[in-house]
């Protein structure tokens, strides 16, 4: 069996525990599937946030450290 999908993306808020979207104006009968993707506030700054975990340090760490030794810069 061969499956085609299209994808719609909307923007929204919860309001009041209920997902309010506009009229998606497809037949009647449709199969869709839904995937929420919940999106967390963060009121740190970016430099907090990618400091947060201890892989994230260790990335950083190490991209510093390439940064260090001017042969690992690519000119265009």
């Amino acid at each position: 069996m061969l499956t085609f999908m299209n994808t719609l993306k909307y923007k929204t808020k919860i309001k009041d525990g209920q997902l309010d979207l506009p009229p998606l104006n497809l037949p009647e009968g449709t199969i869709v599937e839904a995937i929420l993707l919940i999106k967390e506030s963060i009121d740190s700054d970016e430099t907090e946030y990618l400091l947060s975990t201890e892989a994230n340090r260790q990335h950083l760490k190490e991209a510093v450290e390439l940064l260090k030794n001017t042969e690992n810069y690519i000119y265009y």
